[in-house]
């Protein structure tokens, strides 16, 4: 995973669970979800699509068909 695809997945990870608190809304919870796929580096929604975001893999390739 790039280190920007992850930098942005664990901020809106953080902001989410924190927006949810504020409001106290259920919602908020979402949040974990971002922070967990940030952590581990696994995307299960990129699988279908074949998207890497990460450079050295596939070739340097954004997309692999």
């Amino acid at each position: 995973m790039a280190s920007t695809d992850r930098a942005v997945r664990l901020i809106a990870g953080i902001a989410l669970p924190g927006w949810g608190y504020a409001t106290q809304n259920w919602f908020g919870a979402i949040g974990l979800i971002p922070v967990f796929t940030a952590a581990t580096g696994w995307r299960p929604a990129y699988l279908p699509f074949r998207i890497k975001t990460n450079k050295g893999w596939a070739s340097g390739a954004g997309i692999v068909g």
